[in-house]
């Protein structure tokens, strides 16, 4: 299966990366990217960049080294209802919107607080992908979530960063094949991202691909295959919003 697209990607601008836009986008295209997606930490963040740097993105081009970019951010989920750190008139000028639980942000709860958390965020029309929900520091219950995302056409994501074994999150490798089960049940789409905040690691896939091959993951329902088809299904979710 061919992997055309890279969309949870950081660069300097979100303070504990190390590569400029450009650099990242030479490096999806060395590696045979159609398209990459840069979505820098939203402003609760420690060290990331403030509200005006999304505001701004308008000006930059949306083409960089030979593949098309769109550029985003990964926002913080902050409390047990699923509010995020940007208003929605800034949401509506960006290209992707993931949101994620980070420890810095919110701090973990119980398992239906937490469930609750990733709920709101799911719901809010403007979230495009739920990032690394298989981070065990935040416990979750994984049918509600998947549910949830195929009644609002939100992706989940299969995060290689969260099965490194250097990695920070906890139990990533058991909760991703609980996720991935249920999605197999209700035939819900994933993408598969890199998380890179260096340019080497974009587009890496190496835990992540062989976890999905592992439990024989339907290639149909990986959206990284086909541009076209993961804009629809992003698009999807505005027009029934509008």
């Amino acid at each position: 299966m061919d992997y055309l697209l890279d969309v949870h990607t950081h660069t300097i601008a979100s303070g504990h990366a190390y590569n400029s836009m450009m650099e990242m986008a030479k490096a999806g295209f060395d590696k045979g990217l159609k398209l990459l997606g840069i979505t820098e930490h939203a402003p609760m963040m420690p060290g990331t960049c403030h509200s005006l740097y999304f505001h701004n993105l308008k000006v930059v081009p949306r083409t960089m080294c030979g593949i098309e970019v769109m550029l985003g951010v990964e926002l913080n989920i902050l409390d047990y209802d699923g509010h995020v750190d940007l208003d929605e008139r800034t949401l509506r000028q960006l290209d992707l919107k993931i949101a994620s639980l980070h420890s810095v942000c919110i701090q973990p709860g119980t398992r239906k607080e937490n469930t609750q958390a990733v709920l709101g965020a799911i719901h809010n029309p403007l979230v495009d992908i739920i990032g690394h929900p298989d981070d065990g520091i935040y416990p979750l219950e994984y049918e509600p979530i998947v549910e949830a995302a195929k009644e609002t056409n939100t992706l989940l994501e299969v995060n290689n960063n969260s099965l490194n074994p250097m990695g920070a999150r906890k139990h990533t490798r058991e909760n991703l094949i609980a996720m991935l089960e249920l999605c197999k049940e209700y035939k819900q789409p994933v993408v598969m991202n890199s998380d890179s905040h260096v340019f080497c690691d974009v587009a890496r896939r190496d835990f992540s691909e062989k976890l999905i091959e592992e439990i024989d993951f339907p290639e149909e329902l990986i959206v990284n295959h086909s541009v076209d088809v993961f804009k629809e299904y992003i698009h999807r979710k505005y027009k029934e919003d509008k």
